[in-house]
C-alpha cells in the first residue's frame, strides 16, 4: 500500500505558483520562481544536462523529495503544457496518472516514464497511482486546479511549498478556491537557504 500522498511546489513570496496562461511558462516571471532549483545537481541530473550543479540542502530537498515518489497524478493542462516542453526522457520516471475526460492509450517515455489517462475521477487516478506506487509516496504534480480538488476533498496528507523571494502580481494562485472549513495545516518544517524558504505542513481534517 502506498504511503503519504503529498503535493511539493515552488510559489511566489504574493501567493502564486505560475503565470495566469501556458504561453508565459518558461517566461522570465516562471524562471524567476523557479529559479532555486535551477542550480541544484540533482536538476542537471535529472534532466540529462550534463554534470555540475549546486549541491546543499536545496539539492538535498528536491532529490528526496523525487526518491519519495512512486508514482505521480497530474491535471489534463499541466500534461499539454509538459507534452510541448518536456525533453524526451521525461522527468518523472514512474508511472504518472493523467486526469482527464478524454481517453487515450498510455504513452511511454525513455527513461521509466509512462503517462496513464484516466477519465473517471481523481478517487480513480488516486487510486491507480497508489497501486503503482507501491511503498513509496504519490505526487500531486499539478497543476493548481488538480492540487486544489485533492486537497477539498481530503485526499493530500502533507505538502511543502518553497516560496520564492519572487513577487508576480498576478497568476495562478495556490490556494485560490481552497475549503478553509475543512482544510487544516499542522507545521512539520520550515528551512531556509540563501534562495527560498522551504516550508512543510501535515494536513488535517478540520
Amino acid at each position: 500500500m502506498a504511503g503519504t500522498v503529498f503535493f511539493s511546489v515552488s510559489m511566489s513570496l504574493d501567493g502564486f505558483m505560475a503565470p495566469g496562461s501556458a504561453g508565459e511558462l518558461m517566461g522570465r516571471q516562471w524562471m524567476e520562481l523557479q529559479g532555486w532549483v535551477f542550480p541544484t545537481r540533482f536538476f542537471r541530473e535529472n534532466l540529462g544536462l550534463g554534470p555540475g550543479g549546486e549541491e546543499g540542502r536545496d539539492d538535498d530537498l528536491v532529490r528526496a523529495t523525487f526518491a519519495r515518489t512512486g508514482a505521480s497524478v497530474m491535471g489534463r493542462r499541466m500534461f499539454d503544457a509538459g507534452e510541448r516542453m518536456w525533453p524526451e526522457e521525461a522527468p518523472f520516471h514512474t508511472p504518472v496518472f493523467v486526469v482527464t475526460h478524454d481517453r487515450r492509450d498510455p504513452w511511454e517515455r525513455p527513461g521509466g516514464t509512462t503517462f496513464h489517462f484516466v477519465d473517471d475521477g481523481i478517487e480513480a487516478a488516486l487510486d491507480r497511482a497508489r497501486a503503482a506506487a507501491g511503498d513509496r509516496d504519490v505526487r500531486i504534480a499539478g497543476g493548481g486546479e488538480t492540487i486544489l480538488q485533492y486537497l477539498n476533498a481530503g485526499l493530500v496528507d502533507e505538502f511543502s511549498v518553497a516560496v520564492s523571494p519572487v513577487l508576480l502580481g498576478s497568476g495562478i494562485r495556490l490556494f485560490e478556491g481552497v475549503d478553509a472549513e475543512r482544510v487544516a495545516l499542522e507545521p512539520v518544517r520550515s528551512e531556509s537557504s540563501p534562495r527560498v524558504t522551504h516550508l512543510t505542513y501535515a494536513v488535517r481534517a478540520r
